[in-house]
């Protein structure tokens, strides 16, 4: 069962929200197919786009004379499932979400996905409550150390450009591709993604979401390339 929202979590996240957006931005799509009521993903779809822009005008300020490329890894790892699901985590917010059945018995409320989907909902919940100036303050609060980590974290900024960058050193050249296969119920689906150069399968990787488990494949072939 999830908690109710108590004073010390809304310390933690910056800012309150009004209760006509915190109970559907904690409301996992599960609980509302089974229960009825708003869930959290049109709030995720506007706190994706808030997250976005407040995270490129950081980086681009905070690092003058980076390319763009630079910048695009830079804020591509600080606003990905991972990272968010790591702010979630610090805040304990798995605890405070609502879940359907099959969700809840999956271990739903430790999943990077439904932890960074809430992220992304509590953000557009700050906005619609508080406008641009909080929510950027809000933003920043959470954000800030993700970019600076991100900036420190050499190849795993972009662990498919880092492998492709590394074969060529090699020699290894041609078409990259993945295979992947997903397995276990809906609610639970685990997803197994296998990265390709011209017919060779170069590395494998394992995760709840298909984009993570092709970036955990390229991970592998990274380190299996010496």
């Amino acid at each position: 069962m999830h908690k109710p929202i108590t004073q010390r979590e809304v310390e933690a996240w910056g800012a309150t929200i009004d209760p006509r957006y915190v109970e559907p931005a904690l409301t996992h799509r599960s609980w509302a197919y089974e229960n009825g009521g708003e869930h959290s993903e049109r709030l995720e779809f506007l706190g994706d786009s808030i997250l976005g822009a407040v995270v490129t005008s950081y980086i681009f300020a905070t690092y003058p004379d980076m390319n763009e490329g630079g910048m695009s890894k830079i804020k591509a790892a600080a606003v990905s499932e991972r990272s968010l699901a790591e702010i979630a985590r610090r805040l304990g917010l798995g605890a405070f979400i609502r879940l359907g059945h099959g969700e809840e018995k999956s271990g739903g409320r430790d999943k990077d996905s439904i932890l960074a989907d809430t992220v992304e909902a509590l953000i557009g919940g700050t906005f619609l409550t508080h406008g641009v100036e909080v929510t950027n303050e809000v933003v920043l609060r959470h954000l800030v150390p993700q970019v600076e980590a991100a900036q420190k974290m050499g190849p795993a900024l972009d662990w498919r450009t880092a492998f492709e960058e590394k074969a060529r050193e090699q020699g290894i050249t041609g078409n990259l591709s993945y295979e992947v296969e997903g397995e276990g119920p809906d609610h639970a689906r685990v997803y197994t993604a296998a990265v390709i150069v011209d017919g060779v399968k170069r590395g494998e990787g394992t995760a709840t979401s298909q984009k993570q488990a092709k970036l955990e494949a390229c991970k592998a072939a990274y380190y299996a390339l010496g």
